[in-house]
């Protein structure tokens, strides 16, 4: 499997194609996430006679550079018009998507902005908005230096200590910034999603609330949500082999 890299507008993008099924997926990694650290189960345990996966790292993130990462409030929003750049430069017009986290974000924004693309959507750990105790809760992790050495070295060692500590106080504080300017993220573009979409969402999830799971199943037109009770906001590293099943079949069902 060989990553490789492509010039978009001036920035480096770094993408793994892999597989040979009909149905093509692209997967989304989630803030400062990369290919390996966010999908190394599902890369290698997707059934790639059934799909073909395109994973990138996004802009800025990882081998995607240069240029580095900066942020600001249409962070997601950018980050889904690269990825639909990609997608066009690689010549695939239709594609279903995975997303996690701000993956997820950036998933529905494009199934929202361009539902004549997308064939399906599954995301876990995404939303539209973002709420004031989510917010208390990124402050809480903001100082990298408290994270268990199991949280933080995967990040170091692709960042540096230093990078990886500036980069995330970054992300944390722009989006505390989009909560301050009533930046809905993608509100007021779910109600655009067309294709068959999944929600996913860990019971036991830290990060994102279970309040956006249920919003997006209400918004969603013809939705379908599926709960892991004991899952964290990385339930697809835990229950790979589950949602990766899940994933396929609901993939191939469009």
């Amino acid at each position: 499997m060989k990553e490789k890299k492509i010039d978009i507008n001036g920035q480096t993008i770094n993408y793994l194609k892999v597989g040979n099924g009909k149905k093509i997926v692209f997967l989304l990694p989630g803030a400062l996430g990369t290919i390996w650290t966010d999908f190394r189960a599902q890369i290698e345990k997707f059934d790639k006679n059934k799909l073909t996966l395109v994973v990138w790292d996004p802009p800025g993130f990882g081998k995607s550079r240069p240029p580095e990462r900066t942020f600001d409030t249409n962070l997601y929003r950018s980050d889904a018009e690269f990825a639909v750049k990609l997608m066009e430069k690689l010549n695939i017009p239709k594609y279903s998507l995975v997303g996690w986290s701000g993956g997820g974000i950036a998933s529905l924004i494009i199934a929202g902005k361009y539902p004549e693309r997308i064939e399906a959507l599954i995301q876990w750990g995404g939303k539209s908005f973002i709420m004031e105790e989510e917010i208390e809760g990124l402050k809480k992790i903001r100082d990298v230096s408290k994270w268990s050495n199991a949280m933080k070295k995967p990040m170091e060692e692709i960042y540096g200590e230093a990078q990886f500590k500036e980069l995330w106080a970054n992300w944390v504080d722009t989006i505390e910034l989009c909560y301050k300017q009533n930046d809905d993220f993608c509100d007021k573009l779910i109600s655009n999603i067309k294709c068959p979409t999944l929600i996913v969402h860990g019971g036991q999830d830290s990060v994102t609330h279970a309040d956006h799971a249920t919003y997006l199943h209400q918004k969603i037109a013809g939705s379908k949500l599926h709960i892991f009770p004991d899952g964290k906001h990385n339930l697809h590293l835990k229950y790979a082999d589950e949602l990766n099943d899940m994933i396929t079949k609901f993939v191939e069902a469009v």
